[in-house]
């Protein structure tokens, strides 16, 4: 993995981490706080460019994002401090975007409990730790529907997960647990309440760049 330094238009430099060739889309990662290392290994598994984000001129020329899991309360404020809330809605209004558990949370138009910075782009209602404290982190099968009329098994690993209460009329119920809605996709954004990047299975981060070459078209 190599990374390299490039400008923006405002002149600052930003470090990528990529893999020699061409064309490949470049997939950001919210780097504020969280497991957003474990985005970058499997984005970079796939052949993907990616970028660690934690300004929000470092946005500038990303073809998709990952919001990932991890202290949701945390998160918010941090990105309340570096300015990050309105570039990142702007974003991801138009971008395919990835968001896993915490990051969930911040598509998300509403929580039941508890004050959060939300980006408010996702037409759903979720709960916040819905599925227990650290304590009750679990690992255990998800049934995942990408493709219309085709589910499939995935092994999902909850940690402090929330799980969707309610969903909009433009939004699309993708996996569920126990009978929980723990997947929803709206348009280019998908939102998940498990942690695909702590397993070997590459399907979601593989259906993100899909929807970054299909968006590039």
């Amino acid at each position: 993995m190599v990374g390299s330094a490039q400008l923006t238009a405002t002149g600052a430099a930003v470090t990528e981490i990529h893999r020699p060739g061409t064309d490949r889309p470049t997939i950001g990662v919210l780097a504020l706080q969280g497991a957003f290392r474990e985005h970058v290994r499997m984005l970079d598994g796939l052949g993907a460019a990616t970028r660690e984000v934690r300004m929000a001129r470092e946005l500038e020329g990303l073809d998709g994002l990952v919001i990932p899991g991890g202290e949701s309360t945390t998160m918010g404020l941090l990105m309340e401090k570096e300015g990050m809330r309105g570039p990142l809605r702007e974003f991801v209004r138009h971008h395919p975007v990835l968001g896993t558990c915490a990051g969930l949370i911040r598509l998300a138009a509403r929580t039941i409990d508890g004050e959060q910075s939300l980006l408010q782009v996702m037409d759903v209602t979720v709960r916040r730790n819905a599925f227990g404290r650290q304590t009750r982190s679990f690992e255990a099968p998800v049934e995942l529907s990408l493709a219309p009329g085709v589910s499939e098994t995935m092994h999902g690993i909850f940690i402090r997960a929330p799980w969707v209460e309610e969903v909009g009329p433009g939004v699309e119920v993708i996996a569920r647990c126990d009978g929980r809605i723990v997947g929803v996709r709206q348009g280019h954004m998908v939102g998940v309440a498990f942690h695909p990047e702590l397993g070997e299975d590459p399907r979601l981060h593989d259906y993100l760049l899909a929807e970054v070459r299909a968006s590039r078209t």
